[in-house]
């Protein structure tokens, strides 16, 4: 078990894509205020602008999740959701893609109960 117990943090290849993508992005950008060099920021801020249509492009094929719990077999960040295409309850990629969230995509699972330790 992890240092955060039974649960999922939502790690997917979208998070970690962003993630990649921004955090180089922020110290370009941030190296480029600190020594006046205008290339750099503007390459920074560009990273970080790649970094949020990467994930929101992820996100909307299948490689984001939707917030909320999740059952365990879904909690590795290799598995894709396959309600992606109907859209996400209260999630405003989807919503700004013009998904309009269905019946069926409003039910989340209830969450698994976490094992009695011994």
């Amino acid at each position: 078990m992890s240092a955060h117990g039974h649960v999922d943090l939502g790690h997917t290849l979208a998070g970690w894509t962003g993630t990649a993508l921004a955090g180089p992005g922020s110290a370009v950008a941030g190296a480029g205020i600190c020594l006046d060099r205008t290339g750099a920021l503007w390459l920074g801020a560009a990273l970080v602008v790649l970094a949020a249509a990467a994930t929101w492009t992820l996100h909307l094929t299948g490689w984001g999740k939707p917030s909320g719990p999740r059952p365990a077999h879904q909690w590795d960040w290799r598995v894709r959701d396959t309600t992606a295409l109907h859209g996400h309850p209260d999630c405003l990629g989807c919503r700004l893609a013009g998904r309009h969230v269905t019946a069926t995509a409003r039910t989340r699972p209830s969450p698994e109960p976490a094992p009695s330790s011994p």
